[in-house]
């Protein structure tokens, strides 16, 4: 199979009695010549800092908006700190961490939103080799105390706001942890309550005050060493620590940095970023990295997504990533503003998006597609995200094609989606500008690792296809070193090097891999057929009448049942349509409505011919969508399905009870 964008590095294998067939091996055509070498003199994440700062001592680094007579929602210019203000703050936190007795090898854990005080308090890990432990920020004290207990972490530092929810740890934790840094002040009650298990805790300034008066040397760092241990939030049981080393890391920078090069889409020193995605996901992390080396800079929301889009036009981003979520919910609210508009709006509409479409189809880049409807139409799309956005980046999870061809065409920008994992440093697949018949996939693999496909035998997945399908498997430098103090799950993932993503994928014929399934999600019906249930809740998901599904086959039962987030406008003009009364939650439990929507998931799975199993022939509709706050979603925005069973399980025990035939 000859294909445009990698090249085969190895044969494929035939199936062996211990292991299933294997698809050959592919790596970046940007690698053909070897995998490109990190920039001369970089070796750990501090020299990533250090050397920029070298770099560019007075370009805009960190920034954050001023706060008016303390309410967030009142606020002004971003305030900057340089690259120099921020490595001075570093030294000095630094300095007194090590002034505490903490040292290399020690574990520090960084719990809070996005701001200033999260990159310092990681960079000044970074440079006296502690290990930097994020906590994440939407993550509950179950979770919170199970990392600084399983971590042993020694220090944190605590976003102001989060330091109730880090005392609700106490007394288990205490047996590791001994200092609390708040990013902020510290209340004399707090100052009781930790007094009460012998521990210290320090307002941002008195800790900075501790670093002013001692000075220690730097320790010298491998490339080997441990960086991070990034726990992922996991869709089942506690979450996984993720040892990360400088090697992994600057690997995947000098890969990323190279494949930008080659289509001269670099990050520079002029771009901004806005930092709003947790600093405790690999996702965000690595993107202010790279901004980082590239002396770029970067802007801190105010942690309020309601006021996210205000900040957005305040900073006038260059750079945009995404989860889904986020870009779904724009596509939401621009097409209900395009709906609301008048005939002849929609009509200019629609028309500028079918003939700028139509030219991309025909090869043409986005920017000289069609320049006048970019400046008459589309010019307000790419103003609602600051007017300067030249990158929008989608990752954490499947970007839907209609929502990404749609975003391709309006924000006047290149618009890409990542695929990669904790495990694997973030960023190992990335779709390519202008090319739109990678529409759909995460585009072809980053110069700095090696794929290939691991046939899925019981799914009736095959690597040695015509088009090959399986598992995706990846070596590479940039893979993580283990889980922390769990061997048994390492070698269950880590076979001879590669790494099993547990994700289904498709190689396209120009070498852009698809997403299709994911291995373990997988229910055998009754009968027993295999139902593949995320490619499923892909499909059900184009329904523009809701939100979000997800989707349930019992092995006792023969057919699959769903809960669905209807769109409430979407339910609304239904009801009005057809004369039913009731607020949203009363629509929701109407059966009538059921009907509907079933209906709608009945006619996409026709159009899309799915098999008998695999339609839908019973829904409950929630006028509350799936939240990280009720544990259904990781902080990804991934469903957690065995607590959604547990949630919803008198719902699932009803429609299978009621055995709902299908509508159609």
């Amino acid at each position: 199979m000859q294909m445009k964008y990698v090249i085969q590095m190895e044969e494929a294998k035939e199936a062996a009695e211990d292991r299933p067939s294997v698809g050959a091996v592919y790596r970046s055509i940007f690698a053909k010549d070897g995998f490109p070498p990190p920039v001369e003199g970089l070796d750990t994440c501090w020299d990533i800092f250090r050397m920029s700062v070298e770099k560019n001592p007075g370009n805009r680094m960190l920034g954050r908006r001023k706060i008016v007579e303390g309410n967030v929602a009142n606020a002004g210019e971003y305030q900057w700190l340089t690259y120099k203000e921020v490595y001075d703050l570093v030294l000095k936190i630094g300095n007194a961490i090590r002034s505490m007795g903490y040292g290399p090898g020690e574990k520090c854990g960084i719990y809070g939103a996005n701001c200033s005080e999260w990159i310092i308090s990681m960079e000044a890990c970074n440079a006296h080799g502690l290990y930097c432990v994020p906590l994440y920020d939407t993550l509950g004290a179950g979770a919170i105390e199970f990392i600084i207990c399983h971590a042993e972490i020694s220090i944190a530092f605590v976003e102001e706001k989060k330091i109730c929810e880090l005392l609700k740890t106490l007394p288990n934790t205490a047996k590791t942890l001994k200092t609390i840094v708040s990013f902020g002040n510290v209340s004399n009650d707090h100052k009781e309550e930790v007094d009460k298990f012998g521990l210290e805790i320090y307002s941002w300034e008195e800790f900075l005050q501790k670093g002013d008066s001692q000075q220690y040397e730097l320790p010298v760092k491998e490339k080997s060493d441990i960086c991070t241990i990034m726990y992922t939030s996991g869709t089942t049981g506690d979450p996984k620590g993720v040892l990360l080393s400088n090697n992994a890391i600057i690997a995947l920078i000098a890969g990323v940095k190279h494949l930008l090069t080659s289509l001269n889409v670099e990050v520079q020193e002029n771009d901004v970023y806005i930092s709003y995605l947790p600093l405790a996901h690999i996702f965000d992390r690595v993107i202010e990295e790279v901004f980082i080396l590239n002396g770029g800079s970067i802007g801190f929301w105010r942690g309020d997504v309601k006021l996210l889009v205000e900040d957005i036009g305040e900073l006038k981003p260059t750079i945009f990533c995404a989860v889904p979520r986020v870009l779904e919910r724009i596509y939401g609210a621009l097409n209900q503003k395009i709906s609301s508009g008048s005939l002849i709006k929609k009509s200019m509409f629609n028309f500028a998006y079918s003939y700028k479409y139509n030219q991309m189809q025909k090869g043409k880049k986005h920017e000289v597609a069609a320049p006048l409807f970019d400046k008459l139409v589309f010019d307000k799309v790419k103003k609602g995200l600051g007017g300067r956005v030249r990158i929008i980046l989608s990752g954490g999870a499947p970007l839907a094609a209609h929502i990404e061809t749609f975003f391709r065409v309006v924000a006047c920008a290149h618009v890409l989606q990542g695929y990669g994992l904790t495990e694997t440093c973030g960023g190992t697949f990335v779709s390519l500008p202008n090319e739109l018949p990678m529409l759909g996939t995460v585009g072809p693999p980053v110069p700095n690792v090696d794929i290939c496909l691991e046939s899925v035998p019981e799914l009736g997945y095959d690597a040695l296809a015509s088009t090959p399908q399986g598992e995706v498997c990846i070596k590479g430098d940039t893979l993580f070193s283990g889980y922390h103090k769990r061997e048994d799950l390492t070698t269950e993932v880590l076979v001879d090097g590669w790494f099993h993503t547990g994700d289904v994928g498709e190689w396209q014929p120009d070498g852009s891999l698809k997403i299709i399934d994911r291995k373990k999600n997988i229910f055998k019906l009754s009968q027993g057929e295999y139902v593949a249930v995320e490619n499923l809740e892909l499909i059900y998901g184009l329904v523009s009448d809701i939100e979000m599904i997800w989707i349930y086959g019992s092995s006792f039962e023969s057919f699959l049942v769903a809960v669905v987030n209807p769109k409430k406008e979407a339910l609304e003009h239904w009801a009005e349509e057809n004369g039913i009364k009731g607020d949203f939650a009363d629509l929701c439990g109407d059966r009538r409505a059921k009907d509907y929507i079933l209906g709608q998931l009945s006619k996409i799975a026709k159009e899309k011919k799915l098999k008998g199993y695999e339609a839908i022939r019973a829904v409950h509709l929630d006028p509350i969508l799936f939240d990280i706050e009720r544990d259904l979603l990781t902080p990804s925005f991934k469903k957690k399905r065995p607590q959604l069973l547990k949630y919803y399980q008198k719902e699932i025990d009803d429609m299978y009870k009621s055995g709902s035939k299908p509508v159609a």
